[in-house]
């Protein structure tokens, strides 16, 4: 079996790819953003916030969740959705790296 290409690329690269590819999406967006306004909801209230099929929304919320940006526990028979620090820590992480270089660098570049 051959190499894929993402194996050229370190763990921590890898990794922020998947974060930064699931918050490409303005539906994914808005869903995050709902989770900070109520901290943690069920995918019906979600639903209605959004303008989408319950159907999108879940693909959208199953996305979120395979990258780690959102967890789910089991509220009877739904399932209530809040963010994942972990995944959200990372990408704290990367832009602070890049904003610490901006702050300190002496020169411009280009």
């Amino acid at each position: 079996m051959g190499i894929t290409k993402t194996a050229n690329f370190t763990e921590e690269q890898n990794e922020l790819a998947t974060l930064a590819k699931a918050i490409g999406h303005p539906a994914r967006i808005a869903i995050i953003q709902h989770l900070i306004k109520v901290n943690s909801c069920i995918c019906g209230d979600i639903v209605n916030e959004l303008p989408l099929a319950q159907p999108t929304v879940s693909q959208h919320l199953k996305e979120l969740k395979n990258a780690g940006l959102i967890k789910g526990n089991f509220e009877g028979n739904a399932i209530c959705y809040c963010l994942d620090e972990n995944g959200f820590n990372k990408i704290k992480h990367f832009f602070q790296h890049i904003n610490n270089y901006l702050e300190n660098k002496k020169e411009q570049c280009c």
